[in-house]
Parts: C-alpha cells; sequence; structure tokens
C-alpha cells in the first residue's frame, strides 16, 4: 500500500508539472487594447485622480495593438509627437511595479464585436502622423489616446459608440477646484479649460461591457480610500 501511494503521489506530482507547461503563455494580438498606469507626475496623477479604471486601477494612457506596415505588432498611441506606432516591449517597460512588471492591463473586445477590428484599423491607418490634441476636443482633426480609439471603433460600428463619452472634469474631487497644473497648461495654450466637455480617458474605457480584460502584465496603482 505503502508503494502504491508514493506511486501516485509521483505520477500526480508529473501530471501537475505537465500541465503548468503546457499552460500556453499570453499572446498579444491585433486589436488588443492596453491600459497604462503611466507615471508622469502631476498630469498624470490629476487625470487618476478623477478618473476610475477596471478594479480600481489607475490608467492615465491607452494604446491599441496593430500590425505595422512590415506585419509586425506594434502600439499605436496618439502622443506629445502625434499618432504613432510604438514597439510593444518599449510600451510596456515604460512604466514598471515594484516587481519590475508592465503597469498594464489588456483589454479584449468582446467576440461578438470582434468583426470592428478591422474596420478600426483602417480607420486609425487614415490618421497615421496626425496632431496630438492639446485642446481634448473631440470635434477637431487632433487626437488624444483615448479619443482616437474611440472614433475608430465607432465609425466601425456604424457610427454606434461602445465607448462612452462622459463629460470632462479638471478638478479636485477634494476641494472641488481646478488642479493648478491644467490651470497653467491651458493658460499657455490660451485656451479655455475644457470643464464639462465631452470626453474619453483610459480608466472609463478600461470598464466598458463591451470587453473582456484578458491579461494583466503587472500591476498597476489603485485608488487610495480617502
Amino acid at each position: 500500500m505503502t508503494n502504491s501511494y508514493y506511486l501516485l503521489s509521483i505520477l500526480l506530482a508529473i501530471s501537475l508539472i505537465n500541465s503548468c507547461k503546457q499552460r500556453p503563455e499570453f499572446s498579444i494580438q491585433e486589436g488588443d487594447l492596453l491600459f497604462q498606469d503611466v507615471d508622469c507626475g502631476p498630469f498624470c496623477e490629476s487625470i487618476e485622480a478623477v478618473t476610475e479604471g477596471v478594479n480600481q486601477y489607475n490608467f492615465s494612457h491607452i494604446g491599441l495593438v496593430m500590425e505595422s506596415a512590415n506585419g509586425d505588432l506594434k502600439v499605436m498611441e496618439a502622443v506629445s509627437a502625434g499618432v504613432v506606432l510604438t514597439p510593444i516591449d518599449s510600451f510596456l517597460n515604460r512604466s514598471l511595479d515594484a516587481f519590475n512588471k508592465p503597469k498594464v492591463v489588456v483589454g479584449r473586445v468582446k467576440p461578438q464585436l470582434s468583426h470592428l477590428i478591422p474596420e478600426a484599423i483602417s480607420f486609425i491607418h487614415t490618421k497615421m502622423n496626425a496632431e496630438y490634441d492639446p485642446y481634448f476636443d473631440i470635434d477637431n482633426d487632433k487626437y488624444y489616446c483615448s479619443e482616437l480609439i474611440h472614433l475608430a471603433f465607432k465609425a466601425a460600428n456604424n457610427n454606434e459608440p461602445i465607448f462612452k463619452e462622459q463629460p470632462m472634469t479638471f478638478k479636485s474631487p477634494e476641494t472641488n477646484e481646478t488642479f493648478a497644473i491644467w490651470e497653467v497648461y491651458f493658460r499657455n495654450l490660451d485656451y479655455d479649460i475644457p470643464e464639462g466637455q465631452p470626453g474619453l480617458n483610459p480608466g472609463g474605457m478600461s470598464r466598458s461591457s463591451y470587453i473582456n480584460i484578458v491579461h494583466h502584465y503587472g500591476t498597476p496603482s489603485k485608488k487610495v480610500a480617502l
């Protein structure tokens, strides 16, 4: 009986090891949405203060995985340089958690809407090298990170959005005063703060009922209870 027990234990251990070995690693794919917790100082902190991501994560940036002209997967993102394609490793390693893992969570459009991805990407191809939208104006021909992805899927879905526009706020939830960083920012642009105007943010998009969260590369920071 003892020998049989030990033999059974060994076989079970081998089976578990093989099962772990056979478990497929996560494979990123075209159309995936990369929600990122970027450490960019007061700007990112002010965004995270007034928005909330899935599981209360702090997200201040979003990119979309798509093929480049040579067939490599890269991340399309709208940054200060405009609409660009960034190598995936460069994107992931931009901001790391305490264990040196990327503070990035992957969202994937639900299967019933996956047919929208090719047309959304075609829309984005027409916007490559467009200027960044420093005004957060959803009606001009410039784009910030959330805006372009939202408009791409909206265009692919017969003008029906899958990400919901919300009134933007640049005010501290604690004081109801505009963050000083935004006052300076818009003053330098000679532009009125677009308080209450429609817009989008990565946190809100991560909570869309039309996407599934399929992978965590690392652990973004979370909101601290007041």
